[in-house]
């Protein structure tokens, strides 16, 4: 074949993908529900799996923070082999159930917690024994797989499992299986956290502000959010100590930093109560 051919083809099968993950909805949403609510409760998402399913699950972990401004021990990620699987293969690391578990254990599980296991095969070793694991300890358990009938799919009390079909590479599940795979993480993660309150409308209210682009981003945000100008934002977000949700109720309410803030405690910070605003309720 040649390279247009190739990827024609890859083109082709991507796109059995979103549909794929359409089918599985119902199943998604009951996940988000189920992660709410255990977050609510003290507890945290844990993501573990094992090589390129392992590192979805880190890189889904690793963007909540800055995004969500949370702290990285709401969201979690083990990957079999720990750090060094991240960015190479690490023989062997995922054959071993009693690793799930020691991991968990590591991390302190709670029955607050909400585990997925994320397996395209369905039938990871280090991922069954986390399950399963979590499951006697009573946390909730959810498993994304590209394989229902598989054992990770009789463990779980979720199960979410895209099936996207034969790889073009076949067994490359880092493919098809894959991207099914980052669309379920990006559902559980962004649904879950705007659900908590993390975003006003489809604005990203509680990012961090680590760089020069995203401060500038977060003017654009308060200047769309509050209809007021560019340098009004500049100056509230200012007097707010760079807390775009204080220097947004400013700019909303016309109230200072200090008021801004009490207004914010009333409401346990859900600027949805504080601004009125039940869209999102």
């Amino acid at each position: 074949m040649t390279a247009g051919e190739i990827v024609r083809l890859m083109n082709q099968e991507d796109r059995l993908v979103a549909a794929a993950v359409g089918r599985e909805l119902g199943a998604i949403a009951r996940a988000v529900d189920a992660i709410v609510g255990g977050i609510r409760k003290g507890g945290r998402l844990i993501y573990v799996g094992a090589g390129s399913s392992g590192r979805m699950g880190v890189m889904d972990a690793a963007e909540c923070p800055p995004t969500f401004g949370v702290s990285a021990k709401v969201v979690r990620a083990l990957i079999a082999g720990g750090r060094r699987a991240i960015t190479r293969a690490v023989e062997g690391a995922e054959d071993s159930k009693r690793n799930g578990e020691r991991d968990l254990r590591g991390i302190r599980m709670t029955p607050k917690d909400v585990v997925v296991g994320i397996a395209a095969s369905g039938t990871t070793p280090y991922v069954l024994g986390a399950l399963k694991y979590a499951r006697t300890r009573g946390a909730t358990t959810v498993a994304v797989t590209s394989n229902l009938r598989m054992p990770v799919g009789r463990v779980a009390k979720i199960v979410i499992a895209p099936e996207v079909g034969p790889e073009v590479l076949t067994g490359s599940t880092r493919l098809k299986a894959g991207t099914s795979q980052k669309m379920v993480l990006n559902m559980l993660s962004t649904a879950a956290m705007a659900r908590l309150g993390h975003v006003y409308e489809n604005l990203m209210v509680d990012m961090l502000l680590t760089n020069e682009k995203l401060a500038e981003r977060a003017l654009r945000i308060l200047a769309e959010a509050s209809g007021k100008s560019v340098s009004a934002a500049e100056g509230a977000l200012r007097a707010g100590g760079h807390d775009m949700r204080v220097a947004l109720v400013m700019l909303k309410m016309g109230v200072g930093a200090a008021e801004s803030r009490r207004r914010l405690k009333g409401a346990r910070g859900d600027l949805r109560v504080v601004l009125g605003n039940n869209r999102m309720n």
